[in-house]
């Protein structure tokens, strides 16, 4: 019968598993576990509250020494698969939610933002029916290259003499042209370099 290490140092050994990575975790249990001989893995398994399978794999690890040299926590290939890679239509849906909301550059066509805020598409979505977490629509922007827009402050390059003759041209034009019964569109055909 094993008898049980006192509180203040089974509180210290919790704490400590606590702060250790998943595969140190496995490791540190399983050399308290065999510390202890006979019942040992039974009372670390309690005590910190790891899965036997998780105490056998650390146990594994301690003999294996390629197993010891490895950097990574987990084997490649494990731990949860993405969102992006399991919910099906996830695209096809973030393009129906963006559909009316997108915006682009037209000097670069690769170049595109939405004026929606990344909590706004996730409620959108999930009236589509996918349930995601802003992590994942932060996902979905960068994938599908949307980028931040921000807006640029730029000071005058100076004044011109004509500057005031071609908005009353512009003004008188709009009239005419109206008052005739045409559309008139505005568009700013600038090009920055």
């Amino acid at each position: 019968m094993i008898s049980p290490y006192p509180a203040p140092i089974e509180a210290q050994m919790q704490r400590y598993y606590q702060s250790l990575s998943e595969k140190d975790r496995r490791r540190y249990a399983a050399i308290e576990a065999v510390k202890l001989g006979y019942g040992g893995q039974a009372y670390i398994r309690r005590l910190l509250g790891c899965h036997h399978e998780t105490l056998v794999l650390g146990l594994a690890e301690l003999n294996d020494t390629t197993a010891l040299g490895q950097e990574r926590i987990r084997q490649p290939g494990g731990g949860r698969k993405s969102a992006l890679a399991t919910i099906a239509g996830l695209d096809e849906a973030f393009f129906r939610v963006l559909e009316r909301h997108t915006a682009g550059s037209p000097m670069d066509e690769t170049l595109k933002w939405t004026n929606l805020k990344r909590h706004e598409i996730a409620s959108l979505l999930q009236q589509e029916g996918i349930t995601v977490s802003v992590t994942v629509v932060d996902q979905l922007l960068k994938k599908h290259n949307f980028r931040k827009r921000k807006a640029v402050k730029a000071l005058s390059t100076g004044s011109s003499e004509q500057r005031n003759e071609q908005f009353e041209t512009i003004e008188r034009l709009q009239y005419a042209y109206q008052s005739a019964g045409n559309p008139v569109i505005s568009m700013d055909t600038k090009k920055e370099n």
